[in-house]
């Protein structure tokens, strides 16, 4: 098995995990903090979370590079890269120490009117902890980008996992011991830390990279800071999407406010996970690709390959939520959230489209075609920050998602879908020819979904799990019936065998610890 097919398998595996450290650790979390901590603590993450801009588009010029040096086989010119990249991310470093200073300096000036005077000064504690997070891991980011580069997903994925099952375990027992959000975010910084140092140990142990710290070549330069210009405004682009709205409530509503859209954004955030999990280990796939002149027709089939893939799983946590949501919040987070429902249906909905067709994104970085979409989309969130302004004031949470979920709309579907057909020259209609075919036993199912809830109107977690359970045995039996092509049946079957075989192997492994129980009695 390669490392494509072990790093996709990785990555579920991570999601599930993921999936369930939210699941148990958050509602205690929520619980243990209170609902103002806990919206403080999203509150500083969502601010300081705007350092990560600073990365201005290096992490996937690393990856586009250094893929292309590989495809090439030329070893000097990537050693050359390396040391180029590393001494770019020291600068940045550096320069995130002082752009955060800058945000300490300011934190009484932007929040005295939303916070007390004890949450501020927890604030500036905060503050300089994820600076000093932000300013060591940009440096060591490298070595992260480099073994995506060489499609290293399965160390990588592993990292990850392990990264977030240690950060609950260390934390949780803090919160019991009544330590508040600056003990989470101490422990994040120091995992987060070892984890990117374990990165840098593997290049240097297995993929055995070298540096060369000489005299940046100028026409290399300017090709990485042409590339990496539009994937940094990409990022600037998402940090709006994502972060503006629960750093507006902070200003203008308090804590409050902010703690139920963090609920709701935790939902986006896992339903983002799901699809960006897979697409993003395509980017050397593509590039490699591209690097060999495939063609559009090629690079139209791995997409609709992929995003119908993605379809599947999309519409089927999408679909999942709209039934089932409200209950489950109400019962997991507690009736003070329930309005984070609403909110995660107003953006999840037109966010399932860009999500299925973020291969295509990979595409555009491949060709080095990413410019426009990165001017269409800085000029859509500008747009949604003024309307967020207004709408947040008057409707709260709500208002700041329904200008999130426009925003969508119009820069991600109707935007770049004009863009990828007739400018890039893949065939969206047949793109969209092969997921409206997918969307009738997707129809269906959330019609059978309906009535379940509606004859089985109760709400507790085993009522909830065996809705749960009859709807997701209706919706994959009519993706088989009237969705699945042959390639997918397949794919599924193979898929299905090989649970089974983890199953039955874990069965009888269990068998034999019981006999040797027996035995030794």
């Amino acid at each position: 098995m390669n490392q494509l097919k072990v790093g996709v398998i990785l990555s579920y595996l991570s999601i599930f995990i993921t999936v369930i450290i939210a699941l148990i650790y958050t509602p205690i979390m929520i619980r243990l903090l209170g609902q103002s901590e806990y919206g403080l603590y999203s509150l500083i993450g969502s601010a300081v979370g705007y350092l990560s801009i600073l990365d201005m588009g290096l992490g996937n010029a690393i990856v586009r590079f250094t893929a292309r040096n590989r495809a090439l086989g030329n070893k000097d010119a990537e050693a050359k890269l390396n040391g180029m990249f590393l001494a770019l991310y020291t600068c940045i470093g550096v320069l995130t120490i002082i752009v955060g200073m800058i945000l300490y300096c300011n934190i009484d000036n932007m929040f005295e009117g939303s916070l007390t005077s004890l949450e501020i000064k927890k604030a500036k504690i905060m503050v300089i902890l994820l600076i000093i997070n932000f300013s060591i891991s940009f440096p060591l980011g490298v070595f992260s980008s480099i073994m995506q580069a060489y499609e290293r997903f399965t160390a990588a994925k592993i990292a990850s996992l392990i990264r977030s099952i240690m950060i609950p375990c260390f934390t949780l027992p803090l919160l019991l011991l009544g330590y508040g959000s600056v003990s989470m975010v101490v422990i994040s910084t120091v995992i987060n830390i070892l984890c990117l140092l374990f990165n840098v140990y593997y290049c240097f142990k297995y993929l055995k990279i070298k540096f060369f710290f000489g005299k940046f070549d100028r026409v290399i330069l300017m090709e990485i800071t042409g590339y990496s210009l539009f994937v940094f405004l990409n990022a600037i682009v998402d940090k709006v999407y994502w972060s503006s709205d629960q750093f507006i409530l902070g200003v203008f509503s308090g804590t409050v406010p902010v703690a139920i859209y963090a609920i709701a954004m935790q939902f986006i955030n896992l339903y983002m996970l799901f699809s960006t999990s897979i697409s993003g280990m395509f980017l050397p796939k593509v590039s490699i690709m591209v690097a060999n002149k495939a063609s559009n027709i090629e690079l139209t089939k791995v997409m609709v390959k992929f995003g119908r893939w993605q379809y599947v799983v999309m519409a089927y946590i999408s679909s999942g939520f709209i039934l089932f949501g409200k209950d489950f919040i109400e019962l997991w987070a507690g009736n003070n959230y329930s309005q984070a429902f609403y909110i995660t249906i107003l953006i999840m909905i037109p966010l399932t489209i860009p999500l299925i067709q973020n291969i295509g994104i990979s595409i555009l970085q491949a060709k080095n075609l990413h410019a426009f979409r990165s001017v269409v989309l800085i000029v859509i969130s500008i747009l949604k920050i003024l309307v967020s302004i207004s709408l947040a004031k008057n409707l709260g949470g709500i208002g700041g998602a329904l200008s999130t979920g426009v925003s969508l709309i119009v820069g991600n579907v109707i935007i770049m879908n004009i863009y990828y057909h007739y400018k890039i020259g893949l065939n969206m209609l047949y793109f969209w020819r092969n997921i409206l075919f997918m969307s009738l036993p997707v129809i269906l199912s959330t019609t059978l979904g309906f009535f379940i809830n509606y004859f089985f109107p109760q709400s507790s977690i085993l009522i909830m799990s065996v809705k749960i359970f009859i709807y997701t045995i209706f919706y994959f039996m009519l993706l088989w019936l009237i969705g699945f092509n042959s390639y997918e049946k397949d794919t599924f079957t193979s898929l299905l065998k090989r649970i089974l075989k983890v199953i039955t192997i874990l069965y009888s492994k269990m068998n034999i610890i019981e006999k040797l129980l027996k035995l030794s009695k």
